[in-house]
């Protein structure tokens, strides 16, 4: 049933983004259409459009909820879906440190975790050397006719 569904909603996505193919009809805008035609008409359409919420404040009102109510949903919708990449982000990052063994307080996530995260990278150029060893004892070509 799901499939049907999904179907049915990307042919109707794919129906709605082909143009459509209904017979022409004389228009009466000129297909030849100049750039300072253009600009004419377009600062027309901001004139009209400046002076919509006078002539209709209650759809300029509702016009104002709606654009609101989709920020707010936009805006949720963001922070869940970066708190969800800052989730899946922070678990690889996990599994790649506990990867070496299991932490002491393996089913623990919290502060304890955080401490962890910030307890990495922190040896010094001196801790990182390999200690001295003395060197092996040179096999001198007068010792190997001696023996």
């Amino acid at each position: 049933m799901m499939f049907l569904l999904r179907t049915a909603f990307w042919i109707s996505v794919a129906l709605a983004l082909l143009p459509s193919v209904a017979p022409r009809q004389a228009s009466t805008v000129p297909v030849n259409v100049g750039a300072a035609d253009a600009i004419a008409a377009a600062s027309a359409t901001v004139a009209d459009l400046s002076g919509f919420c006078e002539r209709r404040p209650d759809a300029c009102a509702a016009g104002a909820h709606v654009a609101t109510a989709f920020w707010q949903r936009a805006r949720a919708g963001a922070t869940i879906l970066y708190d969800f990449a800052t989730d899946q982000l922070g678990k690889t990052e996990r599994t790649a440190a506990t990867s070496s063994g299991p932490p002491a307080n393996a089913g623990a996530e919290g502060p304890s975790a955080e401490v962890a995260k910030s307890s990495q990278h922190t040896l010094m150029t001196g801790d990182m050397t390999p200690p001295w060893r003395h060197p092996h004892p040179r096999r001198d070509a007068s010792t190997k006719r001696s023996s």
